[in-house]
């Protein structure tokens, strides 16, 4: 089956479960209810809408592939990790160390099955322009595979707004595969964009289902894991810069309220209104104009990502600093690094 089959099955099968799921959500009482300023619903709302993801991407895989193996198994074993750890999360709130131990081990997985970091390219040239991290590769995919979870999850605050940057993020690196003739990742992301495209409708303004932590971390770790199979695990001379622009809305949003928590004496893990798409809302902006903002920036940062891959590998690295040296003066301009409560 080609790449455009699968996304069409992955639209079906997502569209078909989600009812299903939502039902589930509210009899287990696996609800979001709006109980402080961060909250924009106004109504108690199902979570575990990633869930109908997750059973999308499965099953669909599954049908292209048969019996899995190897780097699939990997990234399957380590989603159904992610995801048990945010179905608990959804229905009982889990502690922020808690999540990370379900994280770290979905890494782990990871790496036993072959998905992580062994090679960076080297700006500097060199005698095949690759530099082999050895054994950095572990803490450095481990690091990469929770920033990113954690990344998407902490985006997801408006109906439709982690699902659509995810999407197109899934859609640059698509593109990206196919340019660079990395079949197996097309094949992922083909699937994977297929199954958020047929949760998105569901999920868009007025959402009448969450896609939760279930699906938010799942959709962090399954873009963090397929960007190593397409990216930056690439034989060739390959910046890191290239997933960095492609996912990098979510990755200078987390970034930024790191920065702006710390610099504030505020704890990591302490919520705030400081996110992007809260600063929006604050200017008087609906939510779906500041969710279509947001893909905009999102698809802009993609573009980028597709044309530093098109580049030679020191000129990636400079657009990649160019791009992220505008974007931290525009982040101090507007007040991005000063605290905001709930």
């Amino acid at each position: 089956m080609g790449n455009y089959t699968l996304s069409i099955i992955a639209i079906l099968i997502a569209a078909l479960s989600t009812p299903i799921v939502k039902k589930l959500a509210v009899r287990i009482n696996a609800i979001d209810i709006p109980k402080d300023e961060r909250r924009v619903h106004k109504k108690p709302i199902p979570l575990l809408g990633g869930l109908a993801i997750y059973i999308s991407f499965i099953i669909t895989l599954i049908l292209k592939q048969g019996m899995l193996e190897g780097r699939e198994l990997g990234i399957i074993i380590g989603a159904t990790i992610i995801v048990i750890g945010g179905v608990i999360d959804d229905i009982k709130e889990l502690k922020p160390g808690i999540k990370l131990i379900f994280q770290i081990v979905a890494a782990i997985v990871l790496i036993v099955s072959g998905v992580k970091i062994n090679i960076l390219t080297n700006p500097f040239g060199g005698t095949d322009g690759m530099v082999n991290i050895s054994w950095f590769a572990y803490p450095f995919t481990i690091f990469w595979v929770v920033g990113i979870t954690n990344a998407l999850n902490l985006i997801d605050g408006l109906d439709g707004l982690a699902a659509g940057v995810a999407l197109i993020s899934t859609i640059t690196i698509f593109v990206i595969s196919v340019i660079y003739g990395r079949y197996e990742a097309s094949i992922l992301t083909a699937i994977l964009g297929g199954a958020i495209l047929g949760f998105l409708p569901f999920n868009f303004n007025p959402a009448s289902i969450f896609m939760g932590d279930t699906g938010a971390q799942l959709l962090g770790f399954l873009l963090a894991a397929i960007s190593m199979v397409g990216t930056i695990k690439s034989a060739a001379a390959f910046a890191i810069s290239v997933p960095i622009l492609a996912l990098g809305l979510p990755i200078y949003d987390t970034l930024f309220a790191m920065i702006r928590r710390k610099v504030n004496g505020k704890p990591i893990s302490q919520g705030d209104r400081g996110h992007l798409h809260h600063r929006l809302l604050d200017l008087g902006m609906t939510q779906r104009q500041v969710v279509v903002i947001m893909y905009l920036i999102s698809a802009i940062l993609g573009g980028i990502a597709i044309i530093a891959m098109m580049i030679s590998t020191v000129r990636s690295y400079f657009l990649m600093t160019f791009v992220l040296m505008i974007i931290v003066f525009l982040a101090w301009k507007l007040g991005f690094f000063k605290h905001k409560e709930q």
